[in-house]
């Protein structure tokens, strides 16, 4: 009977790991079949067109002209020697190195570029990238609040509340004072009022702190729509119409091809985005206070023994974390579109949590996360208007679809922070 109960057990065991270990190998082989399909079978006549500089560089690069249905093949057979090297590298007892998926990847790109722009318009490469960046931000923000606040052992399903509630904060006050800088402080206010709420009930009351993220999200987003029907919406002039920041070229730098207007011709916002991420790295790996953030989400009771107050710990630093997620929820009205409407995050707080997962719990991985995010944001805009024959209704759907695949597919046995999401009671 024994030997019986074991063997499925046995079975089911031994198949995980042999998905486990071909499963970069397999999905990199689902693409190439794919684009077999795509750029070869249904290759698409025609030129397809992609323009490198705008007006203002001191360096004009020149348009790339390809022949769709040619250079399809050869996108193809440069996916399929991809899939060959990660095969060889799975029997040789490695795993697929990091940069042949990269190369992968772009290769998929840029050939489903080139069959979708196929005797279409042409595809302004810095507009697409510049557009990526723009939507990357918020997320960025995001993601940050949620590296933070898990490391410290709180889980942060609220950060849509807090990019919600920033949003909103931030065009009234903006619009109220004519001050964006005031909008900014405001944003960070409002995330942080809506982090105390987590903080409180997970911490203090030991209430299941998903539950909590999940209630606030729900709250943050009715009473924004309350107070927009009810007050903005009659008082459209007076409080939800901010000034927006202006943007700042940096000399020389702006003008570099294609880098230069994608990373510094940006509003003040997205250069606080830069200094962000390369302040939370530093901090949470290199300074006493991330080696206390990382300890209370680690292992709370070893903290707790050395003299470190979990419960502070971790409720100053989910405040902190709500008040840099607030601070991105700014960017979608003062540093983007200037007036709040109605749920105008749209999810990018789900998805910035899904960058935190992607990108292990490190600051600069989940920004490298919400940067692919933002670009698939941007991707579907920009299809959009060149006319590409992808199906309008996919291409809505398509930062979602990319999201889900990248957490479900390519993050593999990612470890969380071994305390994040449970209570500490001494």
């Amino acid at each position: 009977m024994t030997t019986i109960t074991l063997e499925p057990e046995t079975v089911t065991l031994s198949r995980r790991q042999w998905v486990a270990k071909w499963k970069v190998s397999i999905i990199l082989g689902v693409f190439a079949l794919i684009g077999l399909v795509m750029f070869v079978i249904l290759g698409r006549p025609g030129e397809s067109t992609f323009v490198l500089s705008t007006a203002k560089e001191f360096i004009q690069l020149p348009n790339v002209v390809l022949p769709a249905q040619a250079a399809g093949i050869v996108f193809e057979l440069l996916l399929l020697a991809g899939v060959v090297r990660s095969v060889f590298a799975i029997r040789a007892g490695r795993t697929t190195p990091l940069w042949v998926i990269a190369v992968f990847a772009a290769v998929f790109l840029v050939a489903f570029l080139n069959w979708a722009a196929a005797g279409q318009l042409p595809i302004p490469v810095p507009g697409l990238l510049i557009g990526a960046v723009a939507g990357a931000v918020p997320l960025i923000f995001g993601a940050l609040g949620g590296v933070i606040s898990e490391r410290s052992g709180v889980v942060n399903v609220a950060i849509e509340g807090q990019l919600l509630a920033g949003a909103f904060v931030s065009a009234v006050v903006a619009s109220a004072t004519q001050q964006p800088v005031l909008g900014l402080l405001a944003a960070m206010g409002a995330g942080v009022l809506v982090s105390f709420v987590l903080a409180a009930f997970a911490i203090k009351y030991v209430v299941d702190q998903v539950i909590v993220g999940v209630v606030l999200n729900v709250l943050v987003a009715g009473l924004t729509s309350f107070l927009y029907t009810t007050l903005l919406s009659p008082n459209q002039e007076t409080l939800n119409s901010p000034p927006r920041f202006d943007t700042i070229d940096i000399p020389l730098l702006s003008q570099i091809p294609i880098i230069g207007p994608v990373l510094f011709s940006q509003t003040i916002i997205v250069y606080v985005a830069y200094v962000a991420v390369a302040l939370v790295w530093f901090g949470l790996f290199k300074t006493r206070w991330g080696l206390r953030v990382r300890a209370v989400g680690e292992h709370p009771k070893a903290a707790d023994t050395v003299g470190i107050n979990v419960n502070s710990t971790r409720f100053w630093n989910v405040s902190l974390a709500g008040a840099i997620a607030g601070f991105g929820g700014a960017y979608f009205t003062i540093g983007s579109v200037g007036g709040f409407t109605k749920e105008m995050t749209a999810g990018a707080g789900f998805i910035a949590l899904a960058a935190v997962i992607f990108g292990r719990w490190d600051p600069i991985k989940a920004t490298l996360a919400a940067l692919l995010f933002g670009f698939a944001t941007n991707l579907q805009s920009v299809l959009t208007i060149i006319g590409s024959p992808v199906p309008s209704e996919f291409m809505l759907m398509l930062p979602y679809v990319i999201t889900i695949f990248a957490v479900a597919g390519l993050v593999g046995q990612s470890r969380a922070p071994a305390a994040s999401g449970k209570a500490y009671i001494k």
